[in-house]
């Protein structure tokens, strides 16, 4: 499982990108883990949902 976020991550932000300093590439990267990554995309092991729908789902 974390291999699948390490690659994801690589492919879709940090080979896309050339940051100017460490701190910007850590402040990038954070901001795609937290505000798209784990709510947002869809997962395989939530049946290609995301995870704000599959909660929405399950308290309904």
């Amino acid at each position: 499982m974390v291999e699948t976020v390490f690659k994801t991550l690589k492919t879709e932000r940090a080979w896309r990108t050339m940051f100017k300093t460490r701190q910007d590439a850590e402040q990038a990267i954070g901001h795609y883990i937290d505000g798209f990554y784990n709510p947002v995309r869809r997962h395989s092991a939530l049946d290609f949902t995301s995870p704000a729908q599959f909660e929405k789902m399950a308290a309904n």
